[in-house]
């Protein structure tokens, strides 16, 4: 397809779920669009890659939860097929199995969240630790996605929000937590109240089957991003890997006029930022202009946690009774998963031995380890699961070190997060950690911003449609019901008590 050279210029800097999102909207709307990633090629910390032997690798495994209603949209669109069906999945500790959790779909549906507290297999957790959850309940329907309920409960750590509401400390070991540090990457002392009920309303708590999940037949970067690029340009837009952004050209009416990368630059009439948190405190680092705005300097108070992603190919076939496996108590504050890639990847189902993929959440102390000293524990955690590994052999295998990898939804990051328009008239903002009302969470909300801030572009410059964003699953009435009475309560109570009193 050929650019229209006097079409408006749009700069999108990061190929991530954000930033493609964006880029593919505004390339079909008739767009001068530029790509500009800071990597060797689009994805972001997703996208896959192959070794110096030809084996697929990645920086960590992402599943597609039922919530992922874009995402799934997206790849209809594209004329993919790049996932495997629903899988079942397990929850381990170093005592062995303790969780198993079935398709919730395939159950009779339940109110919300009865089902999940149902259906899920505790293998020792008694019931009288489960039934202490129930307090919390209230919580959810207090914490509803405004930004008054982010401002209430973002000052509170998740350990706080758990013991306040009776949750029983085995119950918060043994399942509060392990979420936490695979779904936040963070121990709960660590982790905004906010965000935990964020996550976990979206990926659990909504609606019953919201917790099945899909896997990528393959690396995300082969299977989904690099037919998407291709659709990218071929409705026109440019890709351009290996540029760095280090500063925006303003002009006297508060607009960006241009990007620069070193000696690079870009005309734009908009620009994009579809970035993670690391790497856009790297742009503004590097940036006079962004280090002149208040709201880009408080970016330094948001941080990033580590992950630590491995893949041991073994000389045996191994029975894994379930393909995806999230485990705790193996060390204080980190979590980890392991899965089985013959049962999820095309490339290794014919494999003659074992492929693993055990990727680690807070693991800032494994990241200075030697990588004989990482596959050896890897092993020895695997074991601990599955004893069959005990007598396997590690003949190949894959670290990487991520420093700073993921978003840390710290207690008080919320002030600091940036909504997707900026101060600049023409500047807007995309990512996983960017406030946005839709109520989606990780790839989802990364796509949903930068579906929203191509949006953003099309209003600011006038020149084509909109694109329809597809909004979550709405509650359940008795979860509608529950929070328009919290609402008037809370209303009531604000009329005839002084405001500090009701937050």
């Amino acid at each position: 397809m050929t650019v229209d050279l006097q079409a408006k210029r749009v700069v999108v800097v990061g190929a991530g779920w954000a930033g493609l999102g964006a880029t593919y909207h505004l390339a079909k709307q008739g767009y001068n669009v530029t790509l500009l990633e800071a990597g060797s090629y689009p994805g972001g910390l997703v996208a896959g890659w192959k070794t110096t032997r030809g084996k697929s690798v990645e920086a960590g495994i992402h599943g597609f939860w039922y919530p992922y209603r874009n995402i799934f949209a997206l790849i209809n669109e594209l004329k993919i097929n790049p996932f495997t069906t629903w899988t079942r999945s397990a929850q381990y500790s170093p005592g062995g199995l303790e969780v198993e959790s079935p398709i919730f779909q395939d159950l009779p549906r339940l109110p919300s969240p009865l089902g999940t507290f149902a259906y899920t297999h505790f293998k020792r957790l008694p019931l009288i630790h489960r039934l202490s959850a129930l307090p919390l309940l209230y919580s959810v329907i207090d914490f509803d996605n405004s930004d008054q309920a982010w401002r209430r409960y973002d000052f509170v750590t998740a350990r706080e929000l758990f013991k306040d509401f009776g949750v029983s400390a085995r119950l918060y070991q043994q399942a509060f937590e392990p979420m936490l540090l695979v779904g936040l990457f963070a121990p709960g002392e660590q982790c905004s109240a906010a965000a935990t009920l964020g996550m976990l309303y979206f990926f659990i708590l909504a609606h019953q089957a919201d917790f099945d999940v899909v896997w990528c037949r393959g690396t995300v970067g082969e299977k989904i991003f690099r037919p998407w690029v291709e659709k990218i340009e071929k409705v026109g837009a440019k890709v351009l890997p290996k540029h760095r952004v280090t500063d925006l050209i303003v002009d006297s009416q508060n607009r960006a006029k241009a990007v620069v990368c070193g000696d690079q630059v870009f005309d734009a009439d908009a620009v994009i930022f579809a970035v993670g948190v690391t790497g856009m405190k790297k742009i503004v680092a590097n940036s006079p202009t962004l280090q002149g705005r208040e709201e880009f300097r408080n970016l330094n108070n948001l941080g990033a946690i580590d992950v630590l992603a491995t893949r041991l190919w073994f000389d045996r076939k191994i029975q894994v009774p379930r393909p995806s496996n999230a485990c705790f108590g193996f060390d204080a504050t980190t979590g980890w998963t392991f899965f089985d890639l013959n049962a999820l990847h095309d490339e290794y189902k014919y494999e003659p031995g074992t492929v693993i993929e055990a990727d680690f959440y807070h693991a800032n102390q494994f990241l200075h380890m030697s990588e004989s000293e990482i596959i050896a524990k890897v092993k020895t955690y695997l074991a601990t699961c599955i004893p069959a590994f005990n007598q396997a052999k590690v003949i190949d295998s894959s670290v990487i070190s991520l420093p700073n990898a993921v978003t840390h939804f710290a207690p008080g990051s919320y002030r600091h997060m940036l909504p997707s328009q900026t101060s600049f008239a023409n500047v807007f903002m995309s990512g996983d950690w960017i406030i946005n009302r839709h109520g989606s969470w990780s790839q989802e909300k990364a796509y949903v911003t930068g579906l929203e801030a191509a949006n953003l572009v099309v209003s600011y410059l006038g020149q084509g449609q909109p694109w329809e964003i597809i909004p979550v699953e709405q509650d359940e009435a008795h979860i509608q019901i529950a929070r328009s009475l919290n609402q008037t309560l809370r209303d009531v109570g604000k009329s005839i008590l002084p405001e500090f009193w009701l937050p």
